[in-house]
């Protein structure tokens, strides 16, 4: 049952009044039963008998309907078994002084956990039971006011025990949609530093090593080269670290434009031929950031991993490849997470993303919507 997600069998709101409104009415009702039993001129065993079974009964009233919660429907009939048992076991000893009980027993069964409709068939039932007892006993008027407290009180805690229910498994569900929610954003924002720093840090290690190789004992042209590249080191830093505040602050928005423009500089500088479009007019505004983040998860697998000579990038308005002459995927190459998250960017959008050998002998990545 939801009862167990949301807490144990005698914690929360229902239980706690249960417990208090049971025990309250034991001491108002049982009391004098109590003192029926032990001032009636019978055998002490007897009294003994009867007193047990007082005590069972009500033990049974106040634990059984909260452990029916904890258990199923199954345990309850087996609950509302032994409370029927032990009530008949009470009125057998005890008399008709006894009857009393009955409308707690309806209150029992309307709070234990038990198949749709029977805590309103066995409650009617139990009220018809005392209904035919009263009219072979007691007056007319008698005999309906026993019944009545019956079904009142039973339908009432039924009501009662359902709203119960059902605001447990409500706070179940939305404990569950706030653990679906924090998962997803923990995926995104993993997602995202991926994209972001993977192709930024690469970029920055190509542009860092290439400034190394041109300043080993160079001067001139090749110095300002490396000047330059240091440079470009230093924006990229800079915007790799804006691009983890935004990140953090969910507001980073990425564009095919910007992408194919940083493509262009990552690609020269790792001295990879670059084929790409000379716009991006074909490209809707909706596939725009879509178009972006596969550009940057391809470029950035092009120049970490590729070990190409040229790279080429296609774009139309519903897809967009990026391919180069490289050493290609192996037999039981597996996306990584760049892959993965782009694959669920597309997805998200409609569309799909595979992978491949590319015409020109290397990797393929490409994105239809």
């Amino acid at each position: 049952m939801s009862s167990e997600k949301t807490g144990g069998m005698f914690r929360g709101p229902g239980p706690r009044r249960w417990f208090a409104g049971a025990g309250l009415s034991i001491l108002l009702w049982a009391w004098p039963t109590w003192n029926l039993v032990w001032s009636v001129n019978e055998p002490l065993p007897w009294k003994l008998a009867a007193s047990t079974s007082l005590i069972a009964f009500f033990a049974a009233y106040a634990v059984l309907p909260m452990y029916s919660r904890r258990r199923g429907s199954r345990t309850g009939l087996v609950c509302v078994g032994i409370l029927f048992a032990l009530n008949g076991l009470v009125i057998f000893l005890v008399g008709r002084e006894a009857l009393w009980t009955w409308p707690f027993l309806a209150c029992a069964i309307a709070m234990t956990v038990l198949p749709p409709r029977v805590d309103f068939a066995l409650i009617v039932a139990l009220a018809a039971v005392s209904l035919a007892t009263g009219l072979s006993t007691d007056t007319p008027e008698q005999a309906f006011s026993q019944p009545a407290l019956i079904l009142s009180l039973g339908l009432m805690m039924s009501s009662f025990a359902r709203m119960i229910r059902q605001t447990s498994r409500l706070r179940a569900a939305q404990s569950e949609l706030a653990d679906a929610a924090v998962a997803a954003e923990r995926s995104r924002v993993a997602r995202d530093m991926h994209d972001i720093l993977g192709h930024s840090l690469t970029v920055i290690a190509v542009k860092a090593e290439l400034a190394g190789r041109l300043m080993e004992g160079a001067a001139g042209p090749s110095l300002d080269r490396a000047a330059a590249e240091i440079s470009d080191v230093q924006d990229l830093a800079r915007g790799a670290l804006g691009d983890v505040r935004a990140t953090v602050a969910g507001y980073r928005g990425v564009n095919v434009l910007a992408e194919l423009a940083a493509a262009r500089s990552a690609l020269e500088s790792a001295g990879i031929e670059a084929e790409l479009p000379g716009t991006v007019e074909q490209v809707p505004a909706r596939h725009r950031e879509l178009f972006g983040w596969v550009l940057r998860e391809g470029i950035t697998n092009v120049v970490r991993h590729s070990g190409a000579a040229r790279c080429r990038v296609l774009l139309t308005a519903s897809g967009v490849l990026v391919e180069d002459d490289g050493v290609g995927p192996g037999p039981e190459a597996r996306p990584g997470s760049g892959l993965a998250g782009i694959r669920e960017r597309a997805a998200m959008a409609g569309g799909s993303a595979s992978i491949g050998t590319s015409d020109l002998g290397g990797f393929r990545l490409a994105v239809d919507v």
